[in-house]
């Protein structure tokens, strides 16, 4: 029997018992007003009287930072005008390394970043547990969104797969990818990119071609064997998403393996490019935002959590940046339409797991893998 595809909506709908009778809420917990003074004005101005001044947020840079300074910022300003608001770019990984760095003395006072680097995050105790009674609007995502010792929240999340130049792909008569494992046909050699290990990317493609050959994250063989067979297709691994897309862009390559919302984005663009979740399933990547623990500003940076997951931000999130919204709302018929995949495909990676081996594996494909390249 066919499997059906499942909307983010409809998937969602599954978890109502965990959705009955929650509201959307974007505002701090508030205490009661002195008596006569109208309810409407004491909401804003307590809420206000609890918050820092000054918030400095961590997270993706590219479209992400400008959506964020751009949209977001100006949201949260005309909620919360008093609270100055700064953005610190950069990838994952090295916000995970400047928090650590800060851990004495932090300068970020919360983060929004990929999963598997929160996890490392969290294995390393940067991180402050929140809950509903600081974030209200933590009730309406999903048990299978839920991060490890409420470390932090889901704020939306997108699919790994694999992207083809369908120009190229039919200029070439090369095959349409349907699994991880068409990455390592002969007939595709010369036409992929991919990023080594250190990137969620790559990281996430050898995870998934192990599990595709009978491995996992925990018995990793069959996927590093895979990438031997690839890494032979390629004159090297690309440094960054920004060599990939150039890669794709000049035509130098027709696959990589990277996430829907950044193939999306990048045929909003003008680069032709198509989506595939391969048979085999695939992990989702989810963005997650945190505390920084020590933070200088922690009231204001769970107000800006909440906010995150407003209907508003979330709604945001889908309809500007591809990414799936962590919370049941409703989105425009034609993105939602775009954002469906099986959901009923998606492998969950043990993020422990991964947390802990990512050094070994990079160190192993810097001497296996990578001097493979360009023969």
């Amino acid at each position: 029997m066919k499997k059906k595809t499942l909307s983010l909506l409809s998937v969602l709908a599954l978890t109502g018992s965990l959705l009955a009778g929650c509201g959307s809420s974007t505002s701090a917990p508030q205490s009661s007003a002195p008596q006569g003074q109208p309810a409407d004005n004491k909401s804003a101005g307590q809420a206000e009287a609890q918050l820092e001044d000054t918030l400095v947020i961590a997270g993706n840079g590219a479209t992400v930072e400008k959506l964020m300074k751009d949209v977001i910022f100006k949201k949260f300003n005309e909620k919360y005008p008093n609270v100055k608001l700064t953005y610190v770019s950069g990838v994952s990984t090295e916000i995970v390394a400047k928090v650590k760095a800060q851990k004495t003395s932090p300068q970020i006072d919360m983060t929004v970043i990929e999963g598997g680097e929160q996890e490392k995050g969290r294995q390393e105790g940067l991180w402050e547990a929140i809950s509903e009674a600081d974030i209200p609007n933590m009730k309406n995502v999903p048990d299978d969104l839920k991060i490890a010792e409420n470390s932090g929240v889901t704020v939306n999340f997108t699919p790994m797969g694999i992207s083809y130049n369908s120009e190229l792909v039919k200029e070439k008569n090369l095959r349409v990818p349907a699994s991880w494992n068409d990455l390592a046909k002969p007939e595709v050699k010369g036409y992929i990119t991919m990023t080594d290990v250190a990137s969620n990317f790559g990281r996430s493609a050898m995870i998934m071609m192990a599990y595709a050959n009978g491995g996992s994250e925990k018995n990793i063989e069959p996927g590093f064997e895979k990438m031997k067979t690839i890494a032979g297709y390629m004159p090297t691994f690309a440094k960054s998403a920004a060599q990939l897309q150039q890669n794709l862009q000049n035509k130098s390559a027709a696959y990589t393996t990277w996430t829907m919302a950044r193939s999306l984005t990048q045929k909003d663009a003008g680069l032709p490019l198509e989506f595939v979740f391969p048979q085999e399933g695939g992990n989702i990547v989810p963005n997650v935002a945190t505390l920084v623990k020590g933070a200088k500003h922690p009231n204001a940076a769970k107000a800006f959590i909440d906010f995150l997951l407003s209907d508003e931000v979330q709604t945001m999130y889908a309809t500007e940046l591809y990414y799936n919204p962590a919370t049941a709302v409703k989105l425009p018929e034609d993105v939602a339409k775009q954002l469906e995949f099986d959901r009923s495909k998606v492998v969950n990676f043990d993020y422990d797991v991964i947390g802990k081996e990512t050094a070994s594996w990079l160190d192993r494909f810097n001497k296996e893998i990578a001097p493979i390249t360009g023969k």
